[in-house]
């Protein structure tokens, strides 16, 4: 009888302890959530989008778009060739293209908004190469997966019916993000390898050619703190070097030119 009163007083001790732990655990990542919405973040510049086209090695005209959210407009650097357009037109360029580079990405989309940016993109001179970079605030709003890989698709089908290679970017890893306290940080890497996962199968099979940024360059954003800007979530100069070297090889396939390159 003992026995069975200290297991029951076990397991109603254990009940306790896991509800307190549950509810412990939401209050502090509701405050976590309140405190990451209330830091400052580096805000899109618009006069740091690179526009225009830079002269290569004689080679053919390449006209290059970028779709997407802040991390297209390389939001966190202070000159243009910092962005992520610009740090990618020079690698073209060097590769032997004449790059003719435009953006119609948006900070703070998510993949719903492709459709808008991809009109906007098949407005006069169509591109040869589009370059969508999203997932990042479809993870940190929870969109389901499976709905930001469908909109992701669609765009990809419909640059890809205009005659643009397309190239896609996963989501990038939310797990490096330091304006994210733990666990936090944890579970919006979680979410984000989930979105991931779902945008890469789904672009692939809408003919796109697929770069897992939280694979290639998360490690390296994890393990450096000086891969993110000041606001401790959107690239530094350092950190879209890093995306640039991972997007390259399928952006110089896509355009048919060599992918090695002299940093």
């Amino acid at each position: 009888m003992n026995a069975r009163r200290a297991v029951r007083r076990l397991a109603k001790g254990a009940g306790i302890a896991f509800l307190a732990g549950t509810l412990g655990g939401a209050a502090l990542l509701a405050a976590e959530i309140v405190a990451a919405r209330s830091r400052t973040y580096a805000k899109p510049d618009l006069g740091l989008t690179v526009r225009g086209t830079t002269s290569g090695k004689g080679g053919a005209p390449l006209r290059l778009m970028l779709l997407g959210d802040a991390l297209a407009l390389g939001v966190g650097v202070d000159t243009a060739e910092q962005t992520l357009g610009g740090q990618l037109t020079r690698m073209l360029t060097d590769a032997g293209a004449n790059v003719t580079l435009s953006t119609v990405a948006v900070a703070g989309a998510r993949s719903a908004d492709l459709a808008t940016q991809v009109a906007r993109a098949q407005l006069g001179a169509k591109p040869d190469v589009a370059v969508i970079l999203i997932g990042t605030n479809d993870a940190t709003h929870l969109v389901r997966p499976g709905e930001a890989a469908a909109s992701l698709a669609t765009a990809v089908r419909r640059l890809r019916d205009g005659g643009a290679s397309v190239v896609v970017g996963t989501c990038p890893d939310l797990g490096a993000a330091r304006a994210l306290a733990p666990p936090l940080r944890q579970l919006a890497g979680w979410y984000g390898r989930r979105v991931a996962r779902a945008q890469a199968s789904a672009a692939r099979s809408a003919g796109a050619a697929v770069v897992d940024l939280g694979g290639q360059a998360g490690p390296v954003f994890r393990a450096d703190a000086g891969m993110l800007c000041r606001d401790g979530f959107h690239p530094s100069a350092d950190g879209y070097r890093v995306i640039a070297h991972a997007l390259f090889p399928e952006l110089a396939a896509a355009a048919g030119l060599p992918s090695s390159i002299n940093d």
